[in-house]
């Protein structure tokens, strides 16, 4: 993050309800929003939907956003991650409510086991942190936001943000050992 531009300019104007900087703002973030949702969801038109409510949100509650290093990219990011875990449990209820419906028992494609059981496991990993634990790993682990800036976006103090990522990283290695999962460590950065 510390090549971006400074969103303060554009965002102080779109305080004061300029819909042409909102826009600027938008076509310089969105295919980064995106990338996350698609990280995030199993389609692409989730993913288009996710990014559309993130920028819908950003706008909607524009007037408590906080800048981050002059970036509104790590709220976008934390509300990407929210938005699209809830996403989830909504397709959650939905196919459990699909499933239970009688149907025609129709052939199915085959299915590499082994891929979908390495896939669900990492979803399940992942899903089963806390959400802010779930935000500071995608922010700090994918998308290279210094911990003191994805401490910040999430209301930590550094020293926190650190020992929450050091347990996270335990943990899913442990749940993942027999994967052999490559965890890097994430930057520090610096506050200046």
């Amino acid at each position: 993050m510390t090549n971006e531009q400074d969103d303060g300019p554009l965002w102080t104007d779109a305080l004061g309800n300029d819909g042409t900087a909102f826009a600027a703002l938008f076509d310089r973030h969105r295919p980064r929003v995106y990338r996350r949702a698609v990280s995030l969801t199993e389609s692409i038109h989730d993913a288009e939907d996710i990014t559309a409510a993130a920028f819908y949100e950003l706008w909607r509650k524009r007037r408590s956003v906080t800048l981050v290093a002059g970036s509104v990219v790590p709220w976008l990011l934390v509300t990407t991650v929210n938005l699209a875990r809830n996403h989830r449990r909504a397709a959650i209820r939905y196919r459990t409510l699909i499933a239970s419906l009688p149907r025609d028992e129709a052939s199915s494609p085959p299915v590499d086991a082994a891929d979908v059981e390495t896939r669900d496991r990492l979803r399940a990993s992942v899903r089963g942190l806390s959400p802010i634990d779930a935000a500071l790993l995608i922010l700090t682990g994918v998308e290279d936001v210094p911990v003191w800036q994805a401490a910040q976006a999430l209301g930590l103090k550094p020293p926190a943000a650190r020992v929450r990522l050091h347990r996270m990283r335990k943990r899913l290695q442990d749940e993942l050992r027999d994967l052999r999962p490559n965890i890097r460590t994430a930057t520090e950065g610096t506050s200046s």
